[in-house]
């Protein structure tokens, strides 16, 4: 019996219709109109964006730039250095905050939301699910972070429901684990902030900074620091919470009875989906065990059954357990796409595009449909920093290809869209090609497109303007067209030799709708001599007979005849990308 080897230019795993496009803003900085940007500004020099800058109309623009969920970062109450003790609200030690606005990964209580973003911080809540009701009447859904894996180094919740016991308030503090506690300890020793940690710089002093802070038996640092002198390239301001895992002993699983901290966990994420959230980007999840997640995810869903949850994950090796064991419906795609157009961009076409199909590959097997393709969030340098690839425009290939090569979602950061650089020193991050999540500050490229709060993009200038129609071609046709949506995949370029060095070809395709994807990730014109191989053609039920067409969707490109056994020539500009619907003529 003779069988026939596997095309490796495709792919045998299923398409799902899993598109959606997730717009990510840091919520603090969205609507904050001053200009100022003084490092290390407080809230009254900086400024400060509100829930209520994010307005019907704002929502209605982002909404038509093609996206479908939003996801508001640092909602949750996490520690600052501004003061809100009038508001009953505990000041925090500048020792363990870092930045003038602090983290947002510094969860300070769980159950309330940061005061920061509320015109009247009485009313803070209801000014939080307002902007919900306002996000679903604008027919978008709402994503929030879920800090599973560490807390603020001051934790307490003023906010939550009576019933529910404070994380730490029944731990056993003589001892460095015990399942049923809800932190690790390192007994008989207080904690010491990092010496070399400055939170303000010389020319300024945070609340109560004296590098001393009264935390005695110390807690165990957020990223798995069993010493109570952390340095200041840990987690130091955050602590480790225990989901039964004796991790100072070969990590050994405590998980029955159910840990405590898996009870308050549960309790929080249906404290939130009964706000009306629709997902959790859950940060950090692989430092969490994949049985809670496994345990969670059921429970929740069991009563919200259309969340969606996104693990923060930069392990490949641990992609399928958390997908299939843990329950995730989405997982970063860090290391792999990400990092493989990263190259790209930054050697200026001369990366390796083989790298695209060896990603897809790996990612095929069950998984691809889950990914959550990106180039920018908060945590990654802008593109057009020059830190990255100091110009905007290296991301039309790159963008390109997140968007179109899976049927999975997308992501872009606030103001990506409009070429944000992501200058300044704003405080404690320096100037890193990032915007920050630390400190309060002005974003001048979203500033232009805000326009004073019409969200009318105002203030952009040409350039800008063409990037964003990019973007809002892009994001549409990804979301509109079948091919994307939920075809399969066949790579042309897969091949050394089959393009030029920085070219890259790739078709998707469904029964009735047939597109050619093609990139040039260079920055001089590259051509590309396109034919349609006869197993291309047999994949997508085509005879190669006669003449085809093909109509560029994201650009003004006159359409192009071309018979697939012979090679037509295509000019491809610097940074270029096409979106070609292949028909018969």
């Amino acid at each position: 019996m003779t069988t026939t080897a596997p095309d490796p230019n495709t792919t045998e795993e299923e398409p799902q219709d899993n598109k959606f496009v997730i717009y990510q803003m840091m919520t603090r900085l969205f609507g904050n109109k001053k200009t100022q940007n003084k490092t290390y500004g407080t809230l009254e020099e900086n400024g400060v964006g509100k829930f209520n800058d994010i307005t019907d109309k704002a929502l209605q623009e982002i909404k038509k730039l093609g996206v479908t969920h939003v996801w508001y970062t640092g909602i949750i109450e996490h520690a600052t250095m501004t003061d809100y003790s009038k508001f009953g609200i505990h000041l925090d030690d500048a020792d363990v905050v870092k930045g003038r606005a602090g983290s947002p990964y510094a969860i300070k209580d769980y159950y309330d939301v940061n005061p920061d973003l509320a015109v009247d911080v009485r009313k803070r809540m209801a000014e939080f699910e307002a902007l919900v009701q306002r996000t679903h009447t604008n027919d978008l859904k709402v994503l929030i972070d879920f800090v599973p894996n560490h807390v603020a180094r001051y934790y307490q919740s003023d906010a939550k429901p009576s019933s529910i016991e404070d994380f730490g308030n029944q731990d056993d503090k003589t001892v460095s684990f015990k399942p049923n506690n809800n932190f690790y300890y390192i007994p008989g020793q207080t904690l010491q902030v990092p010496v070399t940690y400055n939170p303000l710089s010389d020319k300024h002093r945070g609340p109560n900074e004296n590098s001393k802070f009264d935390e005695t038996p110390a807690k165990v640092t957020g990223n798995d620091v069993f010493s109570a002198t952390p340095s200041e390239n840990d987690w130091f301001e955050t602590v480790k919470l225990n989901y039964g895992v004796d991790i100072q002993n070969n990590r050994t699983k405590h998980f029955s009875p159910t840990p405590d901290t898996w009870l308050k966990m549960r309790d929080i994420l249906l404290y939130w989906a009964g706000k009306g959230v629709d997902g959790f980007r859950c940060d950090m999840a692989e430092m969490v065990p994949v049985e809670f997640w496994a345990w969670v995810i059921p429970q929740v869903k069991e009563k919200y059954p259309n969340l969606v949850f996104i693990a923060e994950i930069y392990n490949p090796a641990e992609y399928n357990n958390y997908i299939h064991t843990g329950r995730f419906d989405y997982l970063y795609d860090k290391v792999g796409l990400y990092d493989a157009l990263r190259r790209l961009m930054e050697n200026r076409g001369q990366g390796n595009t083989a790298e695209i199909t060896k990603v897809w590959h790996q990612e095929s097997r069950g998984i691809s449909n889950h990914m959550l393709r990106f180039l920018e969030n908060h945590d990654e340098q802008r593109v057009a920093s020059q830190e990255f690839a100091g110009t905007p425009w290296a991301a039309v290939p790159a963008m390109t290809v997140s968007a179109t090569l899976g049927t999975g979602p997308i992501l872009i950061y606030f103001s990506q869209e409009v070429g944000e650089p992501g200058k300044g020193h704003e405080g404690f991050q320096g100037e890193d090609g990032r915007t920050t999540i630390f400190d309060y500050w002005g974003v001048p490229a979203h500033q232009a497109w805000m326009n004073d709060g019409k969200f009318d993009g105002g203030k952009l200038n040409e350039d800008q303007q063409r990037l964003r129609e990019f973007y809002s071609k892009l994001l549409n046709i990804s979301l509109s067209r079948n091919s994307i949506r939920k075809g399969k995949f066949y790579a042309l370029t897969a091949q050394e030799g089959s393009a030029p060095a920085g070219v890259y070809a790739y078709l998707r395709y469904t029964e009735n709708e047939r597109a050619l994807v093609l990139v040039n990730f260079n920055r001089e014109t590259a051509n590309y001599g396109l034919t349609l191989p006869p197993a291309a053609l047999a994949a997508m039920g085509l005879d190669g007979k006669g003449t085809f067409i093909l109509q560029d969707l994201l650009t003004d490109m006159p359409p192009l005849f071309f018979q697939p056994a012979v090679k037509t020539s295509i000019t491809l500009a610097p940074m270029s990308a096409h979106v070609f619907l292949l028909q018969n003529k």
